[in-house]
């Protein structure tokens, strides 16, 4: 392990005083790359006193220590997370770090990325290390401080909860009285990080740094921030995906009272006022011609049937084991399952936003900020500046599950467009409504499977084909060089990556951007959102099929994938997997299901518990949940990331469909795309196996899971088989 020690300070901090330093670990440390899948200001300014060892922590002389995050937190309790590395090495008292989200600059850079930005569950993950060697450091000089000071060798000092001091508690002092004296000593090259059993902080649950100011509203999101002078730019967006304006009147909209301008934009027509309501006001007094010439208006219907005549035709090879075509053909019992996964919208709580204010150095940006590095490049691109000329100031976002990791940066494009066409002599804020998001693109994409197998003569499986049909995420996309052999990973992971014992395996994949050109991109958990339906499903089928328990089948099948193993044998134990379920009332049929899948390096089992009613509805009662994410940092942020990512597959699993009609979106808001209600909820138990693996995220991986439990479930209680989502929440029975 390295400290490079050596970096500018302008690189990363705009430092008053003190010592700075970039941590960083080397690339060659980086435990993987990117799988296809009150902060209310940024920066640490460095007041005179205070002790700014690295990128990373600042301590002031009132004894606060402050964290600099380099991930978006958008919910996921990512502030937490990180601060806990930092004052666990450090052994600050918990009540004195705060957490303050960072710049754009490299020093923050995602280190499993070589770019900054926060997704694909990476964020603890990537920063284990790197966090935890920034406490270390800064803990190591105030030691050395309180050395000099009191004439005492270092190793006799003890930090104990924030206060340094010796074993007889003759000397002691505070980090913020030490401050000051630790900023002129020098930066050791290595220090000592602590053993699994030495911790404090990690492994226990400790108090989240957003709640309180998100509880009292002090927390500052974009649809909170204001400038003096400022002007809301709403726009008015074509109906089909493509189109362009040809011809706008807007006198009509001039004429509102409060509507400052009228601008035309590549993306459509923005109406800027003092306000939100006047500017929307505005936009939907605009009388426009649009050109859709060049704009898509297909179907959905049209999409299906076109996606199911490509199931028929062999794809390009995405993994291959054996001979499965030929193993298939020689079996007179060959099981077949088709699929068919709608377009999904992210339904973020709070919609796409951003303000922007020009400066004599270039662009200030405020906004819940996830990709800094493309998004720093692509404003830079439209405003004609250098990207170290845009500032990025990372606010809090109410929710994403990706959408503002855009790999084309739309909004901000968009915004950039509007602050260069009003003549930026006013900031700007651009809002998006919820119906401008919900009908704006960038879906998860719609997809089609088809799975053939063959059994052996235990039952076991002998051969498995999955075809895969749909859109790629990362093609025509910054991301493109992520495609091999004509392969996006985004669209196949968890089915390329299908852990089973199976001799004769083949995945193939047909890449539709061709044909299909609505905007996609990954959506929470990113490929496994299909995958793990398509293929838990199927091999619910044939444990049935084989005449045996399905944990068991499974289990049979990962004898060499432990830790898929390990996870859905705890989520059976503790859902009494063996035991029989109480019988239901009044003619109610209740029924189990399960389901076990890796995404992002982390494992999660889940057996659901249904109830279905004479009618066809159903009532989920329970989830037993499962997961394997190394060390665990905080308890209760894991707990809360699964039980959220549950409640988020649920509300796709039974109403998540987007779809399109001569090439218009026909979901607005909530009422015709609903999510789940909190009456909705199932009982969740979430229980952790305990690991010293590596820490590896939690943000998405409650998803995917969730739904196949489901449909094995219903297939218990009702006898239904279900192959599509979403399912709805009554079923023929």
């Amino acid at each position: 392990m390295t400290i490079i020690s050596k970096l500018s300070r302008r690189e990363f901090l705009k430092a008053g005083v003190g010592f700075t330093l970039a941590v960083q670990l080397p690339m060659s440390m980086a435990a993987s790359t990117l799988k296809a899948g009150g902060p209310g200001q940024v920066g640490a300014q460095v007041e005179a006193g205070s002790f700014a060892p690295n990128a990373f922590v600042t301590i002031g002389e009132d004894n606060t220590v402050t964290v600099i995050c380099k991930h978006l937190e958008m919910g996921q309790g990512v502030f937490t997370g990180l601060a806990t590395l930092v004052a666990e090495e450090l052994d600050a008292d918990w009540a004195q770090v705060h957490a303050q989200g960072a710049p754009a600059a490299k020093a923050y850079n995602n280190l499993f990325w070589g770019v900054q930005g926060t997704g694909g569950s990476t964020a603890i993950a990537n920063s284990f290390e790197q966090m935890r060697k920034a406490g270390a450091t800064a803990r190591a000089m105030l030691v050395e401080a309180a050395a000099q000071r009191w004439k005492v060798p270092a190793h006799k000092i003890q930090v104990t909860k924030g206060l340094v001091h010796t074993a007889d508690g003759h000397h002691k002092a505070t980090f913020g009285e030490l401050a000051q004296a630790a900023s002129a000593l020098p930066v050791p090259e290595n220090v000592a990080l602590k053993q699994t059993h030495e911790f404090k902080l990690i492994g226990k649950t400790a108090p989240r740094k957003d709640s309180a100011a998100k509880t009292t509203g002090k927390a500052m999101f974009t649809q909170d921030f204001k400038l003096p002078g400022m002007l809301t730019a709403v726009v008015a967006h074509s109906p089909k995906f493509g189109g362009k304006v040809a011809k706008v009147d807007d006198a009509k909209a001039r004429a509102i009272p409060g509507v400052q301008q009228v601008v035309i934009i590549p993306t459509g027509v923005a109406v800027l006022a003092h306000n939100f309501w006047t500017a929307k006001k505005g936009r939907d007094a605009l009388v426009i011609d649009w050109d859709f010439s060049q704009a898509y208006s297909g179907s959905s219907d049209q999409i299906q049937k076109d996606y199911t005549a490509l199931l028929d035709k062999p794809g390009t090879v995405a993994r291959k084991e054996g001979d499965a075509m030929a193993a298939l053909a020689d079996s007179k019992n060959v099981i077949q399952a088709d699929f068919h996964f709608p377009f999904l919208a992210h339904a973020a709580m709070e919609p796409m936003n951003c303000a922007m204010q020009m400066t004599p150095e270039g662009v200030q940006v405020w906004n819940g900020e996830q990709m800094q590095t493309a998004d720093q490049a692509a404003v830079a691109g439209v405003l004609g500046l250098k990207p170290e000329q845009v500032n990025l100031n990372m606010l809090y976002a109410g929710g994403s599950f990706g959408r503002r990791a855009n790999p084309h940066a739309d909004y901000l494009v968009e915004a950039a467009h509007v602050l260069k066409a009003s003549g930026g002599k006013n900031p700007i804020k651009l809002v998006w409504a919820r119906e401008d998001d919900m009908t704006g693109g960038f879906y998860r994409p719609a997809y089609a499977h088809r799975i053939q197998a063959t059994l052996d003569e235990h039952g076991m499986p002998k051969a498995w084909m999955n075809r895969i049909v749909g859109e790629s995420i990362m093609k025509g996309s910054p991301f493109e060089m992520m495609i091999k052999d004509g392969v996006d990973p985004t669209s196949v992971e968890g089915s390329a990556t299908l852990p089973y014992a199976i001799p004769n395996m083949l995945v193939d994949l047909h890449t539709t951007n061709d044909t299909v050109r609505v905007p996609v991109q990954w959506w929470r958990s990113v490929g496994s959102t299909h995958t793990a339906f398509a293929t838990e499903v199927v091999m619910n089928e044939l444990a049935e099929k084989a005449g045996k328990d399905p944990v068991e089948y499974r289990m049979a099948l990962l004898k060499k994938h432990p830790r898929h193993a390990g996870v859905l044998k705890l989520a059976a134990e503790k859902a009494g997997w063996h035991k029989p379920l109480a019988p239901g009332k009044n003619g109610e049929k209740r029924g189990r299901g399960v389901a076990v899948h890796e995404s992002f390096n982390t494992f999660v089992a889940q057996v659901v518990e249904v109830t279905v009613q004479k009618d066809g509805a159903y009532k989920v009662d329970r989830v037993v949940c499962a997961v394997d994410c190394g060390v665990v940092v905080n308890p209760d942020v894991v707990k809360a990331q699964m039980e959220g990512g549950i409640g988020f597959a649920l509300a796709g699993a039974l109403y998540g469909e987007i779809t399109l009609k001569d090439g218009e979106v026909q979901q607005t808001n909530f009422h015709n795309y609903p999510v789940l209600r909190i009456n909705q909820m199932p009982k969740i138990e979430v229980h952790m196996v305990q690991s010293a693996e590596k820490p590896t995220g939690v943000g998405e991986l409650g998803v995917p899971p969730l739904a196949p439990a489901l449909a094995h479930a219903l297939k218990n209680a009702a006898g239904v088989t279900i192959r599509s989502l979403p399912i709805q929440d009554t079923i023929q029975v």
